[in-house]
């Protein structure tokens, strides 16, 4: 079902017999600049690039793509540049590279490369989606309203649908068929080509893993060292990986359950099975009654988003601890101008894959995983605005396999709650012999750099540096933090 489209495009003297691009950037011709006031880095250099609208019509109307640059200070240890991506969709990046050498990149890779970083086609200061969403709707978030019954889904349908309808009318439609994973990796195609590089190195995280897979499987003999940070499955962000969020809370769930029952003072419960209650406690108690804007669905949705590290655990705590006893809240859980980031999101969500378009099937779905995953399942199974989207398909999901140099390496940690472990395993699975795997015993979303383990930390870092993986896939064990 899912396999790779070999676009017949007007070929140019550059041309490759990749799925989907003829290289048309000339070498060197980025203009480096200053950046935009809020990428605040004094390092970071930024500029635009033009590419494709339609990669089958290369020649035919072109969108923009905002770059930046941290340069290597090291111009006889540069091997050449590092493409990244945070994850999203929908995700600004372009402040990325400062922002990965402030969390600690270690200086051997910060000399080794230019680390590039972009905000991908439909997001911020490249040419931006929108759906035109109300207040109401961009309050919704990214989590249907959860689902005890048949009915509920039925409910949730008008909603999911009403979204839908105003992203395909609104005044950026024209884009929607075009905002995809696939023709964001050939963007990056055309960046390595406008910087003059005959190959790309990646480091991408979260959805950012699924596009280092998609680049590397369009241009194997492009990709230099890839590395893919908390993997989403081989159909990327599709319906199952929606559910498998559920699964991803219910692995990092008993972590926070242990902070908070030896923190008493939170009040949440001295044992983890307490603190388990006291979960479905709340949810019931907000869904009747909201606080302060939250409600039973935003109440678990905001769990799960603080599970992706354990230094939001306290913040987490006492964020329950306030809706507990109606207190102030320690942070503005309410978003502020969504419409962006929403619009991007469901423009590659949506349209890099066929989602189910009946309701019956969200709801089998829903009876499904609220059982095995009572705490988030029927809302991550229930329906959204995918059912709804335009049908038209530029092309087929990109099919990850296993042709191609063994140059991917992927790190995970083991109860990752946004991209479960069950996930990266298919991923490795499906790559085959192209990549190695390294898991981490530790919980949250992101290893590299960001998390304590030495063991798979350095291992990256050798990675990154020398090219050198393990001979085989790793198991780094627990290591307690610094």
């Amino acid at each position: 079902m899912r396999r790779a489209l070999s676009l017949a495009l007007a070929a140019t003297a550059a041309a490759t017999a990749i799925p989907g691009v003829s290289v048309a950037a000339t070498p060197d011709t980025v203009r480096w600049g200053p950046c935009p006031e809020k990428v605040a880095s004094p390092r970071l250099e930024c500029s635009t690039l033009e590419v494709p609208l339609d990669y089958r019509d290369p020649d035919g109307r072109q969108i923009e793509i905002a770059i930046s640059r941290l340069a290597s200070e090291k111009p006889s240890q540069r091997r050449g540049v590092l493409v990244t991506n945070p994850g999203g969709p929908g995700v600004t990046a372009l402040g990325w590279p400062a922002v990965l050498a402030d969390s600690g990149l270690p200086q051997k890779v910060l000399d080794s490369y230019d680390v590039i970083g972009f905000d991908p086609r439909g997001v911020a200061r490249s040419t931006p989606v929108a759906c035109d969403l109300t207040p109401e709707q961009q309050a919704r978030g990214n989590f249907p309203r959860y689902a005890h019954t048949a009915a509920d889904v039925a409910r949730e349908a008008g909603s999911a649908r009403a979204i839908a309808d105003k992203c395909a009318t609104s005044r950026t439609a024209w884009m929607l068929p075009h905002t995809t994973t696939a023709n964001t990796a050939r963007d990056m195609d055309r960046i390595r080509a406008a910087l003059g590089e005959p190959k790309l190195s990646y480091m991408g995280a979260s959805y950012g893993s699924y596009l280092g897979a998609v680049y590397t499987t369009l241009f194997p003999k492009r990709s230099d060292r890839v590395l893919l940070d908390s993997n989403l499955g081989p159909g990327g962000y599709d319906v199952t990986a929606m559910r498998l969020f559920a699964r991803g809370m219910e692995d990092r769930f008993p972590d926070f359950a242990a902070f908070a029952a030896a923190h008493p003072e939170y009040g949440l419960g001295t044992t983890p099975e307490l603190v388990t209650a006291k979960f479905f406690d709340l949810a019931k108690r907000l869904e009747a009654k909201p606080v302060k804007g939250i409600d039973g669905t935003l109440f678990r949705g905001l769990t799960f988003d603080r599970l992706y590290s354990d230094a939001l655990m306290p913040q987490l705590a006492e964020t329950w601890q306030a809706l507990d006893t109606d207190q102030p809240l320690p942070i503005d859980p309410v978003p502020g101008d969504m419409d962006n980031f929403m619009a991007a999101r469901f423009s590659v969500v949506c349209g890099d894959t066929r989602w189910p378009g009946t309701v019956r099937e969200y709801q089998r779905n829903v009876a499904v995983d609220r059982l095995n995953y009572p705490m988030l399942g029927a809302s991550t199974a229930s329906i959204g605005p995918c059912a709804f989207w335009p049908t038209e398909r530029v092309e087929p999901p990109v099919r990850i396999g296993d042709r191609g140099p063994s140059n991917v390496l992927m790190v995970q940690n083991e109860r990752d709650p946004g991209t479960p472990l069950a996930g990266a395993q298919e991923l490795r699975r499906a790559f085959g012999k192209r990549a190695t795997m390294v898991t981490a015993d530790q919980g949250g979303h992101g290893v590299y750099p960001f998390g304590p383990n030495t063991c798979a930390n350095d291992t990256v870092t050798a990675f990154l540096t020398t090219g050198q993986r393990p001979s085989q896939d790793l198991a780094c064990a627990a290591e307690q933090s610094k």
